[in-house]
């Protein structure tokens, strides 16, 4: 997939753009505050709806309207051409596919699949397990499009769990919990697999970005103890009764990285954390590939953190993947 023109419309400082991007590279250039960075933002915030740097809608809109623009036509692997748009507003958004309004985000992410290497792209080792589930489930979606009913499934039984020992009520917890452990152990099995495809590919990425990784061990943490979530969540009922929320399931599972058996993140310097993220990310994005259509691949301001060799090794590995980067 690539993206073949790319409209935007009071996003921050543009007020308004329109580009024809390189199937193969493009580069943007220019100084503080010129809006490099709110290119990459209008693509992410079209595929997902919100931006990689803020949560925040209001600060994405521009002084010119109440609202921001992305409008894009992008290529499938296949020949395929798309229209996707976007308006957001401090309190809406709207969408449209083809002329056709879209009622959930998921259907432009699913036609607009990205990798993302960013400054703050660092904290995927160093930071805490939430980083590293989005991570994951990130590359599950897009190469297994059923996850994402499975996972709100998931989320909403757990919610509903989590109401119920609010309200100690022990009957409701009982009663939801069948729906928690199916949709909880459907997802685990999701992630396990991805997770293990992830890791031999990660190793087969690592020699290319640092040779002070070799040892480093990807594995997968479920999120509780033992074989079973449901005996798992039987053993811990009367504490979760007592704080009110569900302890152990996949909301709390991890991708685990060690280097020679010790947590990587305590034994590696800035510079191997931020190789190793690399890494993570070109791995991910060749999964993707693998997967049928080929993700964009977005770097943003990647001289300020990496040297000159991994700058480059990134760009080499992008274009041996074929992505539009």
């Amino acid at each position: 997939m690539w993206v073949k023109s790319l409209n935007i419309n009071n996003l921050r400082n543009i007020s308004s753009t329109q580009l024809e991007p390189d199937p193969c590279l493009n580069c943007f250039i220019g100084g503080n505050g010129a809006g490099k960075t709110s290119v990459l933002e209008a693509l992410t915030v079209l595929s997902k709806g919100r931006s990689f740097r803020s949560g925040q809608i209001a600060s994405l809109i521009g002084p010119e309207h109440d609202h921001f623009q992305v409008i894009a036509k992008i290529e499938s692997h296949g020949g395929e051409i798309d229209q996707l748009g976007m308006e957001r507003g401090k309190d809406y958004w709207k969408a449209r596919q083809n002329g056709q309004d879209v009622s959930q985000l998921s259907e432009l992410t699913e036609r607009l699949p990205y990798v993302l290497l960013a400054p703050s792209s660092h904290t995927l080792v160093s930071g805490p397990p939430d980083g590293r589930r989005k991570y994951l489930d990130w590359g599950v979606f897009h190469v297994e499009h059923e996850f994402l009913t499975l996972w709100r499934r998931y989320t909403r039984a757990l919610k509903q769990r989590n109401a119920a020992l609010r309200q100690k009520n022990g009957l409701i917890v009982e009663s939801l919990e069948p729906q928690l452990i199916q949709t909880g152990e459907e997802l685990h099995q999701a992630r396990q697999q991805h997770a293990e495809r992830l890791s031999e590919m990660l190793q087969k990425k690592l020699p290319l970005f640092n040779q002070t990784l070799d040892g480093l061990k990807l594995s997968y943490r479920k999120g509780w103890a033992g074989e079973s979530f449901g005996e798992a969540l039987e053993l811990a009922r009367d504490r979760d009764m007592d704080r009110g929320l569900t302890g152990p399931g996949p909301h709390k599972a991890d991708l685990y990285l060690t280097l020679n058996g010790t947590v990587a993140k305590e034994r590696l310097s800035r510079g191997e954390q931020k190789a190793l993220t690399a890494a993570m990310i070109i791995a991910q994005a060749e999964l993707i590939c693998l997967s049928g259509e080929k993700p964009l691949l977005l770097l943003d301001d990647l001289s300020s953190e990496l040297d000159e060799e991994h700058l480059l090794n990134v760009l080499e590995a992008g274009l041996k993947l074929g992505v539009q980067i």
